[in-house]
């Protein structure tokens, strides 16, 4: 991984990258300067304590928003499933611990083994098993800020000035480290304490150290890049419990005045800087061996994972690859206890709803069967036929089923209203498994699309283009509902569980593609609609994030003109914190290399999506690096907008053009291109109006 200074950015002639050169060598050493002042941790905290008072008057709980949603680390879990984590050094148990040095020391040991074993084997997982791991793991010992092997310091004598321990990039040049090759830190303190807000002077160290890294990349010679140099993740634990706090600001606004350097640090933290706490929670048990599988660890596994990749960017294999051999491994477990066929499992293993469940309404039975025949409640099944209730805080709705989708997905009719068609979404039951297991696929489709649909039509964002939100709520179970609240659940295995109904209905892209019904015109007039849907979204500050075939579906029941309608926003970006889905075929190159979207990622999606679906070769990808390869092959050699000119020549200039925003802040220009793709539909589609509530 080759490095580059701030300083050599420019290599051009003349007064102006002369005057530049200076400039920019000027600020580095005052930023140098600014870091060398800056190493009293406790004055520091000391001018924060005005706005740690502020903090905790707030009536508004809690203070800070943690780091990761619960949905991240869940399927994290997922991908760690077949990862090996061993910790060799115990953490010491304070209770039978003869002397509290001895406790500390002993403390010190631990989290360098547990970090060592963090590191080696997320390396291994998503990085790379051949390539050598190129970390190392010291103690920060406080009176030179200077990193020591804990036996090495321990041996030293250097027990009462150790401060904290971290994971260094390896260089042999730099034994004792370099404050920009810092990737993550661990401050080991007594006093934190499991389900209690974390004590605010313990955020202060926290906020310290992760400025001291901030600033020191900002004048590094390494390869960050500019999200990444922005934040950094700092662990707070104790030989019991631990949890993350995530420091993220730009250090360009910081007052880097070399002679008030803690009023400037502490002003910084105060006006621009975003802070992020987790809970805390449990990492080792009594024995002293780190829990892995919970969420304590685990959370702080995931900010170590964050922590690797702001420096080596996106890991060969991602998350949602790892995660993705849960289900086989499932159906290996299945097979082994001898559990029957796996006919109903969904992808992620989970049993479908319509396939090992109740119906939650009563089926009809025929008067011949009744005595041979008796299905109890909780057996019944969703079919064709059957109707489903669900419940909201304002009303009750039946619709019943008259189609079963592959994926699950039901098309239905309101039971008041049998001539309209709707797509009804149902969650997983809550009872189905522990909340970790969820299918996370659901949770996306349902409960995160219910809340994106719903800001939708809060904000106004009206097209035809854009799925309706039809009705969500809980289903009505059969038999008394015995739910304590109306925010509880009773015992029932049904009760509480989620549904969404949007409109319209329509065959996915997908369908038409494997019937050979996406020709040449459906392919602009696809482009045309989508576009205008990401348009209407964008206007409101939503992305998509995951447009594929699948998303896409093809109205023409009860319209004169057909048309497509984007659905699939349950992963749909409103802020920085989210993640897009990643797709190795229809993902973004910016989404694939950082995890986020660009202002044109939807629009590149949408070129993939329609790339191959007018017979583009589809490449066989197993890789985030293979995938990225790809594209940039592909865009290099021009064979995607040479695919798609033999198709039209509309969208072979759309995609030219959206290659040339891609990776950059620039937003497209809609108007002009929805104008342009408008006059390339069928002549008697004129009329139709671009914006056009459905």
């Amino acid at each position: 991984m080759k490095g580059k200074s701030p300083d050599l950015e420019s290599t051009g002639s003349g007064t102006t990258a002369k005057r530049s050169s200076v400039s920019s060598g000027s600020r580095s050493r005052t930023r140098r300067e600014f870091l060398t002042r800056f190493t009293d941790k406790d004055h520091f905290t000391d001018k924060l304590q005005d706005w740690f008072a502020s903090l905790q008057e707030r009536d508004d709980a809690p203070v800070f928003e943690p780091p990761f949603e619960l949905v991240e680390l869940q399927k994290f879990d997922y991908a760690l499933e077949g990862v090996s984590f061993q910790q060799l050094t115990r953490m010491p148990n304070a209770v039978y611990a003869s002397t509290s040095a001895s406790v500390e020391a002993n403390a010190y040991l631990a989290i360098e083994d547990f970090l060592h074993a963090t590191v080696n084997s997320l390396w291994e997982a998503f990085w790379s098993q051949d390539e050598p791991v190129p970390f190392s793991v010291g103690c920060l010992y406080n009176q030179n800020l200077k990193f020591y092997q804990a036996e090495q310091a321990l041996a030293l004598g250097k027990l009462e000035d150790l401060s904290a321990t971290g994971v260094l990039l390896k260089n042999p040049r730099h034994p004792h480290g370099k404050w920009d090759h810092i990737l993550e830190l661990a401050l080991l303190r007594p006093d934190i304490e499991s389900d209690h807000p974390l004590p605010l002077h313990l955020l202060g160290d926290a906020l310290f150290y992760a400025l001291r890294i901030l600033i020191a990349r900002s004048v590094s010679r390494l390869d960050f890049s500019q999200t990444s140099s922005n934040s950094v993740f700092v662990l707070l634990v104790d030989t019991q419990h631990g949890g993350v706090v995530k420091v993220e600001g730009d250090v360009s606004k910081l007052d880097f005045d070399v002679n008030n350097v803690y009023d400037c640090a502490a002003e910084w933290v105060q006006k621009h800087c975003e802070v992020s706490v987790s809970p805390v929670d449990r990492i080792w048990n009594k024995l002293g061996n780190a829990n892995w599988g919970d969420i304590g660890a685990l959370q702080v596994v995931f900010a170590t994972y964050h922590s690797i990749m702001q420096y080596f960017g996106p890991p060969r294999h991602s998350i949602e690859d790892l995660a993705a051999d849960h289900s086989s491994r499932l159906h290996s477990r299945r097979q082994e206890r001898h559990l029957g066929d796996d006919t109903g499992l969904s992808e992620n293993g989970l049993f479908r709803f319509q396939q090992r469940t109740m119906s939650p309404e009563i089926v009809e039975v025929h008067e011949e069967e009744e005595e041979s025949r008796i299905v109890p409640e909780d057996s019944m099944k969703l079919e064709v036929g059957s109707v489903l209730w669900l419940e909201d805080s304002n009303y009750q709705k039946g619709y019943q089923i008259n189609q079963v989708l592959t994926n699950g997905t039901l098309i239905a009719s309101p039971v008041d209203d049998s001539g309209r068609a709707v797509f009804l979404y149902v969650g997983s039951p809550p009872s189905q498994l522990e909340p970790a297991w969820e299918d996370m696929n659901l949770w996306y489709q349902v409960q995160r699309q219910t809340k994106i649909l719903s800001i939708i039509k809060q904000r106004g964002l009206s097209s035809k283009y854009l799925p309706e939100l039809h009705g969500s709520g809980r289903i009505i179970h059969p038999g008394q509902c015995q739910k304590p609240s109306s925010g509880g659940r009773c015992d029932h295995p049904w009760c509480g569980t989620p549904i969404l109904v949007t409109t319209p209905v329509g065959e996915t892209v997908a369908d038409l593609v494997n019937e050979g019904r996406f020709g040449p015109e459906e392919a602009i007039r696809c482009c045309h609609d989508c576009l205008s849907a990401l348009s209407s979204s964008s206007s409101g500050g939503i992305r998509h994030g995951d447009i594929r075939p699948e998303n896409v579906v093809y109205v023409t029941s009860g319209v004169r003109h057909p048309y497509f309608v984007l659905i699939g926003w349950g992963h749909a970006v409103l802020e920085d914190r989210d993640r897009p889905a990643m797709n190795l075929h229809f993902s973004s190159t910016y989404a694939l290399q950082e995890g986020k979207l660009c202002a044109a990622s939807d629009a590149e999606s949408l070129i993939y999506m329609l790339y191959f679906c007018c017979s583009g070769d589809l490449p066989d990808l197993d890789s985030v690096e293979g995938a990225l390869q790809w594209r940039e092959t592909s865009w290099s050699k021009r064979l995607i907008q040479q695919k798609l000119g033999d198709v039209s020549t509309i969208l072979k200039a759309f995609s030219d053009y959206v290659d040339s925003l891609c990776g950059t802040p620039y937003p497209l220009d809609y108007d002009i291109w929805l104008r342009r793709l408008k006059r390339n539909l069928s002549e008697d589609d004129h009329g139709k109006q671009i914006e056009t509530s459905g």
